[in-house]
């Protein structure tokens, strides 16, 4: 064989082994992956009762209710749409009425989400102090009186 030959025939095979590796990577990640809604798309196009997904929205304004057995359903909101969630856990710090709010889990019926997982989506104009501080210092940021105690003004501790 000569050596252009040999060469072209070097590059299609380690081809061809790419191309086996990343279609058994993607196999393999088929089943982490999760698809994120609203509770509008959940409404409009309802996920399968097997797949995991995460819905994304606020908690509605009046509809925390904890059970007898300690399970808490709430309702996440987008405004147009509702999604009822049943949750078996302990919520996050941050959770509350009004608050964003990304819940992951199962689809039990229409509707009806059983959450794995609750995260609580902080304020976005949340900032840390460190991060305030030195943006003050460089002049590029004077801050809000909102936004100075939610960054950890000196003296609002």
């Amino acid at each position: 064989m000569r050596h252009r030959n040999r060469r072209l025939a070097t590059i299609a095979a380690a081809g061809i082994v790419l191309a086996a590796a990343v279609g058994l990577g993607l196999t393999a990640m088929r089943s982490a992956i999760v698809y994120f809604y609203s509770p509008s798309e959940v409404m409009a196009e309802h996920p399968a009762f097997d797949e995991r997904v995460r819905v994304g929205g606020l908690v509605e304004t009046g509809s925390v209710d904890e059970e007898s057995d300690g399970t808490i359903r709430f309702v996440v909101t987008d405004g147009a749409a509702n999604v009822t969630v049943r949750y078996a856990g302990i919520l996050p710090d941050l959770f509350r009425e009004g608050q964003g709010v990304i819940v992951q889990g199962r689809f039990v019926e229409h509707g009806l989400l059983s959450a794995e997982t609750v995260l609580a989506k902080h304020d976005e104009t949340y900032m840390p102090p460190e991060v305030a501080e030195a943006l003050r210092e460089a002049g590029v940021w004077q801050g809000d009186g909102e936004g100075e105690a939610a960054a950890g003004e000196p003296g609002t501790d």
